[in-house]
């Protein structure tokens, strides 16, 4: 079609003053019959109200046959001598006639939305790109204002500032955005270019506007948004159901309206991991969530096991490794919104808008957890494979995470079971002391650490206390502590005094930290020991420690300090001396011995710490299990960052009632009588049956003493739950069984006395040897 191109000139007052040939073809109106008339009565339609300046847009005048017709103005001000606007020359095409030339075509092909707004946001032209953004064609908006056209909302509001900047402030600038269009169902991200359009004068008469639509890039850099958060927000802790927890927050209601974990039983047991199974998959439900409060689309509630068939999405995802999308109108989608609804009806309605479905297996070192379930409803957008792309990397670092969590479960487990094995029971029933302990697994990352501690019964009705801390955590620390343990009973057993105990333990960490690590690095077998003893009927209290804490001591008055002790080096150091301190108690004091996590945090002052705990052991107890909870509730911190052992023992004392000692001259003929005089001291005990063994016991450690040993000689019969028998001499050789022949005439007596009482040995005194047998008494 031929293009026609008019002009018209009109005075200040509205009046035409001039009509060309091009306004005659275009309206019919010769120009006998334009001019002199008033603009206002050629228009179809009113012309919204603009500015002064010069503008373009859109004109409806009516042909002198009576029809609309639609053109194109553009309005320039006719400026007189003294600068005053005397009117307007105007230059008209029809709307619908095509670009003449080649940029033209250009901008109205273009692949992006192009628009050109006058100086006051009223739309000039859009190209093709545009017009379907809007859902309109170019006529619907020539000449209308920008806000009249889209919703009042945030997004809108702010394009249309923009807008108005760029006309006002002259300079270009770019705008992104999030926001929805007319013609879209959905919001698209647009990053959008506007600059000034300026006349020959350089006045700013119009702002020009490119928007691409970057939706595809947006959703990207929101899914790796999403990876590099789970990078941070996943596995803050090792615990598989808080993980799971995590996850869910992480993706809803960014990435789905709904979202499920699954996981296999034996993830969340001890259990080695089984084949995965290739037909129905039974799940344990430990974590969802919904865009809705209360969770109302989940099927499975919290803790329960649901069984999948075959079809499901879970089922095919663990099956085929990979994740799986079904959409709205899939057969297997309907067939699990179907399962899904007969199984939950009452969350019927909160399912009923959803289309898309993503399962992704979680899988970590080759193995199988378990699944996740995203679901989208109010999520316009099904999933697509770049969805799928996502969730899979995601997935994969979730399930890392939640594997790590079961690995640290089950070491932990297993260390815990390892040193509940290794630690003490039934401590109760001590002649010596009455005791009470708490011990408290660290629930930090680190894992168990290698805390410990043990009562031990001695000769004598002694008794043995010991705490200790090996370096480390986890079932390394664990298997040591357990041979420590043992190291330490065993060294009790040929009753040695505390120092010596330590050195030898010492000797032997070093040797277990050169076998273990090619005697490259003794530290890492390294640990902290207190050994003491305590003996009821001196009521003295031998202790020595090494590089341990020292114990607390409640005294029957209400005080209580730390006992002043030189701690020693950590076992394991190796050619450091010990040193023991030495005291006396009264009865009922009690001793508090304990690992370092009881005082010692990093953010925790340790004097202040030691305050608190001997406070909180003078505080009134019910009892000395009472006093221990009292003790740990005052003292740690609500989260605990190392184990604890903690072991209170109050101490007795056995009277001189309850004790008989003689003093026994080396002569053979002296044996009857003091056989005698511990016959007759049984009587007055009313021990009458136990009489016949204590002679011949007496008979037999006394002519040995005697015999073989060295003056001063002593005997000490102790009455206590058990009847104890000692005889001591100034000489160090230690006496051991051995089998008599046919015709020798002595070394039976040992064995005799093994046979008779309930146990016997020997141990080493500042003055020679004590030789101690005990025989059982009956209760009464």
């Amino acid at each position: 079609m031929e293009q026609v191109v008019a002009a018209a000139v009109i005075d200040a007052h509205g009046i035409v003053t001039g009509w060309s040939e091009g306004a005659r073809l275009l309206t019919g109106h010769p120009a006998e019959e334009a001019v002199g008339r008033t603009a206002a009565d050629l228009l179809a339609q009113e012309l919204p109200r603009r500015g002064g300046g010069g503008w373009t847009g859109p004109v409806v005048v009516r042909h002198r046959d009576g029809r609309p017709v639609p053109l194109v103005v553009t309005a320039c001000p006719v400026l007189g001598p003294d600068g005053r606007r005397t009117g307007y020359t105007l230059s008209a095409r029809r709307a619908d006639d095509g670009e003449p030339t080649l940029a033209g075509r250009a901008f109205q092909q273009a692949s992006m939305s192009m628009s050109v707004f006058d100086a006051q946001q009223h739309y000039l032209r859009l190209n093709e790109v545009a017009c379907k953004v809007m859902g309109v064609p170019e006529d619907a908006l020539l000449g209308r204002h920008f806000p009249e056209t889209v919703a009042d909302v945030g997004p809108h509001r702010g394009f249309n500032w923009h807008l108005r900047q760029v006309a006002e402030t002259g300079r270009p600038l770019r705008y992104e955005s999030f926001a929805g269009a007319p013609s879209l169902n959905r919001e698209h991200a647009w990053t959008t270019e506007m600059w000034p359009v300026r006349d020959a004068s350089g006045e700013v008469t119009g702002v020009a506007l490119a928007a691409f639509d970057s939706s595809e890039q947006y959703l990207a850099r929101q899914r790796l948004t999403l990876l590099n958060e789970a990078a941070a927000s996943i596995g803050t802790t090792l615990d598989v159901v808080r993980t799971t927890e995590e996850v869910v927050a992480l993706l809803v209601p960014r990435f789905a309206d709904f979202v499920s974990v699954d996981l296999l039983d034996w993830v969340l047991g001890a259990d080695e991991p089984p084949p995965v199974p290739t037909g129905e998959v039974v799940l344990r439900r430990v974590a969802h969530g919904s865009a809705h409060e209360g969770t109302p689309e989940a099927a499975v509630r919290l803790g329960e096991t649901d069984v999948h068939p075959p079809f499901s999405p879970p089922a095919r995802a663990l099956r085929e490794g990979r994740a799986v999308r079904i959409q709205a109108g899939e057969p297997d989608f309907m067939l699990w919104l179907a399962e899904r609804n007969a199984r939950a009806p009452e969350g019927h309605r909160f399912r009923s808008g959803v289309h898309s479905v993503i399962s992704v297996p979680l899988k970590a070192r080759g193995t199988t957890l378990g699944v996740l379930v995203g679901v989208r409803i109010a999520h316009p957008d099904d999933y697509e494979s770049d969805d799928a792309v996502f969730a899979e990397e995601l997935a994969s670092r979730a399930a890392v995470c939640i594997d790590n969590a079961r690995r640290f479960a089950r070491e932990r487990t297993t260390a815990l079971a390892l040193q509940n094995s290794l630690l003490p029971r039934g401590l109760s029933g001590q002649a010596a002391v009455e005791v009470a302990h708490r011990y408290l697994p660290s629930v930090s990352t680190a894992g168990i650490g290698g805390d410990w501690f043990d009562v031990i019964p001695l000769s004598g009705s002694r008794v043995a206390l010991v705490v200790g801390d090996v370096v480390g955590h986890g079932i390394p620390s664990s298997a040591t502590m357990g041979r420590l343990c043992m190291a330490v009973r065993t060294l009790a057993d040929v009753d040695l005094p505390p120092d010596e105990l330590l050195t030898h333990l010492d000797d032997l960490v070093t040797h277990l930290a050169a076998y273990d690590e090619g005697g490259e690095d003794v530290a890492e077998l390294g640990a902290t020991c207190l050994y003491a003893v305590y003996d009821p009927v001196s009521r003295r209290l031998t202790a020595a420690a090494a590089g341990h804490p020292a114990p607390a001591l409640v005294r029957p008055d209400g005080s209580a300090q730390l006992i002043g002790m030189t701690p020693g080096p950590p076992l394991g150091v190796g050619g450091m001396p010990f040193e023991a301190v030495e005291l006396e108690l009264p009865e009922e004091s009690v001793l508090a011995l304990f690992t370092d996590g009881l005082i010692e945090d990093r953010d925790r002052d340790v004097d202040r710490a030691v305050d608190e705990l001997c406070n909180a052991l003078t505080a009134p107890a019910a009892s000395l299990d009472a006093l221990c909870d009292g003790v740990l509730k005052a003292v740690l911190p609500e989260e605990p960052g190392d184990d604890v052992a903690l072991l209170l023992a109050r101490t007795r004392a056995l009277g001189a009632d309850r004790v008989a000692t003689w003093d026994v001259a080396p002569d053979p003929a002296l044996v009857a009588a003091t056989r005698q005089a511990a016959t007759e001291q049984l009587a007055v005990w009313g021990l009458g049956e136990a009489a016949f063994v204590t002679e011949l016991v007496v008979s037999e450690l006394v002519t040995n003493a005697i015999r073989y040993g060295a003056p001063p000689i002593q005997l000490r019969l102790i009455r206590d739950r058990n009847l104890i028998c000692e005889v001591s001499d100034g000489s160090s050789t230690s006496p051991h069984l051995r089998r008599a022949h046919a015709f020798d005439e002595g070394g039976r007596g040992l064995l005799l006395v093994a046979q008779l009482t309930q146990r016997w040995g020997s141990r080493q005194t500042g003055r020679g040897k004590t030789i101690w047998a005990e025989q059982a008494l009956e209760p009464g």
